[in-house]
C-alpha cells in the first residue's frame, strides 16, 4: 500500500506546496492530498515521476521511511532554530529546514548507532557558559559577551594569532557542520536537537571564506548564548537583538582582544579598508568585520568608523573584497570522515544503505548533506579484480 507520509516527508523537505508538486506531476492539487491522506494511491506513471523528482527507489512509497526508523520524534525543536537571516522567515521556510533536519538527524543516528562518544567538549563548554551567565552579577551583556567568546576560544584550541583551523576545532568540539543551498535571505542556521546534537548549517555556498568563518562563528554564538531560545516567538527588536548578541560574540571569538589590539598599532590609516588587509590575511576575517571590531575595542571612534564604512561602500567592498576569490574556503570534514570510518571498518555497506535500508538514490544523501557526490560515488564504484598472478610468477619454470 502507498504511504502516504513518506510522500509528505519527502514534499515538505523540498520546499513544495501540494500545488507545486501537482503541477510537476500533470495531476490536480487534491489528487496530490488524497495520495498523501491515503484515499487514492498513485498510478506506477505518477510513482516514477516521484521517485525521479526526490531521488528514490520506487519501493521508498511503499515501506516504511527513515523518518520513521532512525529518527527520535520530536528531536528538532522547531521553536529553537536560530536563523542568521535578513528577514524572519515563512512558515514554509521553516517546515522545509525543520524536515530537512530530521532526514539529518536520522542520517547520523544511522551512520554513528555503532560508535559510541565521550562527552562532546562543546556540551561542557556550553553548560560552564549558562552557569558563568547565571551567577555573575553585572548588567553589562556586552562585557559577558567578551569574556565568554575569549573563554570559548581559549577551551576550543584557537591559537592566539589565527583562524586557520576554526571550523575543524569546532567539529571536533561536537558540532555537526553541514553546507546547503538554502536561499538568498538566509546565511545560515544553527540548532541544538533535544538529545542535545549541536548543528550549524550553512548556506549561500557561494560565500567566501571570510563571510563564512563569520557566519560560523555567529552560529557557534548562538548555540553557546541561546540555548534553549525560542526564536519563532520573538518580536523583530528581540529577534535584532538576539542577532547584535550572536555579532558581537563572534567578532570578539574571531579576533581576540589583545593580539587585535596589538595588530591594530600597525595599521597606519585606520579609515582606509585597503590598509588592513595583511590582517584579513591574518585572521581569515572580512575588512567590514575588522572595522566592526576595532571600533567594538575604541580603536576607532564613531566619526572615523563611520569614514572607514563610507570608504568601504565607495570601493565596491560591502559586495565583494580583496583576497574574496584567493582564501581557502573551509569544508565540513566531520561527516565524511565518519562515513569513512564506517565504511572502510565494514560497519556500514553503502549499497545495502541505499537499495534496502533508505531506499534512495545517491543523490538524496547529497542533497540532504551537501557532500560531494563523488565522495558517495568511491564506496559504490567497486573495482572487479580478477586476482591474476604476475607474469613472473607464472612462467617461472616453464621452458627451462
Amino acid at each position: 500500500m502507498f504511504i502516504g507520509e513518506n510522500l509528505t516527508n519527502l514534499r515538505l523537505m523540498h520546499g513544495y506546496s501540494r500545488k507545486q508538486l501537482s503541477d510537476m506531476l500533470n495531476v490536480t492539487e487534491q489528487a496530490v492530498w488524497q495520495y498523501e491522506n491515503h484515499y487514492t494511491s498513485p498510478k506506477m506513471t505518477v510513482v516514477n515521476d516521484l521517485k525521479a523528482i526526490f531521488n528514490v527507489k520506487s519501493k521508498y512509497f511503499y515501506k516504511k521511511d527513515v523518518l520513521d526508523r532512525y529518527f527520535e520524534a520530536d528531536n528538532i525543536p522547531v521553536m529553537n532554530i536560530a536563523y542568521r537571516s535578513k528577514v524572519i522567515n515563512t512558515i514554509s521556510k521553516t517546515q522545509a529546514e525543520t524536515k530537512h533536519m530530521e532526514f539529518l538527524d536520522s542520517f547520523i543516528n544511522y551512520v554513528t548507532a555503532k560508535l559510541t562518544y565521550p562527552t562532546q567538549k562543546i556540551i561542557q563548554l556550553r553548560n560552564k557558559i549558562i552557569e558563568y551567565l547565571n551567577t555573575v552579577n553585572t548588567e553589562d551583556r556586552k562585557t559577558l559577551i567578551n569574556h565568554v567568546a575569549l573563554f570559548a576560544r581559549q577551551e576550543l584550541g584557537l591559537h592566539e594569532d589565527t583562524n586557520d583551523n576554526l571550523m575543524f576545532l569546532i567539529e571536533k568540539s561536537g558540532v555537526f557542520i553541514f553546507e546547503k543551498a538554502i536561499d538568498n535571505e538566509i546565511d545560515a542556521y544553527s540548532l541544538w536537537t533535544n538529545q542535545d546534537r549541536p548543528f550549524i548549517i550553512l548556506g549561500e555556498l557561494k560565500r567566501s571564506s571570510v563571510r563564512r568563518n563569520f557566519d560560523i562563528a555567529h552560529e557557534l554564538g548562538h548555540l553557546l548564548l541561546h540555548y534553549r531560545v525560542e526564536f519563532t516567538s520573538l518580536d523583530r527588536k528581540e529577534h535584532k537583538e538576539i542577532e547584535k548578541e550572536a555579532n558581537q560574540f563572534a567578532s570578539a571569538f574571531l579576533l581576540p582582544e589583545e593580539s587585535f589590539f596589538g595588530d591594530m598599532q600597525t595599521v597606519i590609516h585606520e579609515t582606509n579598508p585597503d590598509a588592513y588587509i595583511d590582517l584579513k590575511t591574518k585572521w581569515k576575517t572580512s575588512l567590514q568585520v575588522l572595522g566592526y571590531r576595532a571600533e567594538n575595542l575604541g580603536v576607532l571612534d564613531a566619526k572615523s568608523h563611520r569614514n572607514f564604512y563610507a570608504a568601504l561602500h565607495r570601493k565596491g567592498y560591502l559586495k565583494r573584497e580583496p583576497l574574496d576569490e584567493t582564501l581557502p574556503l573551509q569544508k565540513p570534514q566531520k561527516m565524511k570522515s565518519i562515513i569513512d570510518l564506517v565504511a572502510q571498518k565494514g560497519i556500514i555497506d553503502m549499497r545495502k544503505m541505499l537499495e534496502n535500508d533508505w531506499m534512495v538514490e545517491i543523490d538524496f544523501f547529497h542533497r540532504i548533506t551537501g557532500i560531494d557526490l563523488n565522495f558517495f560515488n568511491q564506496y559504490i564504484d567497486s573495482k572487479q579484480d580478477f586476482n591474476i598472478f604476475s607474469v613472473t610468477d607464472l612462467s617461472t619454470g616453464i621452458g627451462d
